[in-house]
């Protein structure tokens, strides 16, 4: 299990995004869970990839003492055209923050959540979650509505699957990932989650 420890944060300075990368950020499919039949998804990997609920409490009811969860970056960066679009606003910068979900010590998701300045600034404490699950700390709050998920296979040079990857030493072609939109009383931010090849793929029992 892996340990939570806020100092393994990695503060990262602000990113700029060329407008040859917003045109392919542009052109991701980004897909309904009734389209993902039309795809032949790895069979272990499905129901964690459309199955309903907190991700996290699924994770922890799977691989029991064997979950671990850490966060390897938080900073403030550039908002891209498909942050916007997912956001469905225009604010031009925010704060990323990335979390490793593992079981088994194996990491089986990469979840970033992209929170915009105007969100930060009704809801500051959210650069102050340290270690807390931003899901969980959400699920115990009023006035929270998640969208519907959308879904799409990125490509391993994609900047998302690129972190999610860093480590791995043999890296599939692209990950599958799911986003939703969230809103904290009315204020948007972004979580996407990109799932490794090795989700699904250790238990309690392994």
């Amino acid at each position: 299990m892996r340990s939570n420890t806020a100092a393994s944060v990695r503060m990262m300075p602000m990113n700029t995004t060329t407008s040859n990368e917003a045109r392919q950020a542009d052109a991701i499919p980004w897909l309904p869970a009734e389209r993902l039949g039309q795809f032949n998804i790895d069979a272990q990997l499905r129901p964690w990839l459309i199955g309903k609920g907190l991700l996290t409490l699924r994770m922890k009811a799977a691989c029991g003492d064997r979950f671990g969860s850490r966060v390897v970056g938080q900073w403030t960066g550039l908002l891209s055209a498909a942050h916007k679009s997912g956001l469905r606003m225009v604010d031009n910068a925010g704060l990323f923050r990335e979390v490793e979900l593992c079981c088994a010590d194996q990491v089986w998701v990469f979840a970033q959540s992209v929170i915009p300045d105007s969100t930060l600034c009704m809801h500051p404490w959210l650069a102050e979650l340290g270690d807390a699950s931003l899901g969980e700390t959400l699920s115990e709050l009023s006035g929270v509505d998640r969208s519907s998920y959308e879904y799409a296979w990125l490509p391993a040079d994609d900047k998302l699957t690129a972190h999610a990857l860093r480590e791995a030493q043999v890296k599939p072609a692209g990950l599958w990932v799911r986003r939703s939109r969230i809103q904290l009383r009315g204020a948007p931010l972004l979580v996407q989650e990109a799932f490794l090849p090795a989700a699904g793929r250790a238990s309690r029992t392994a």
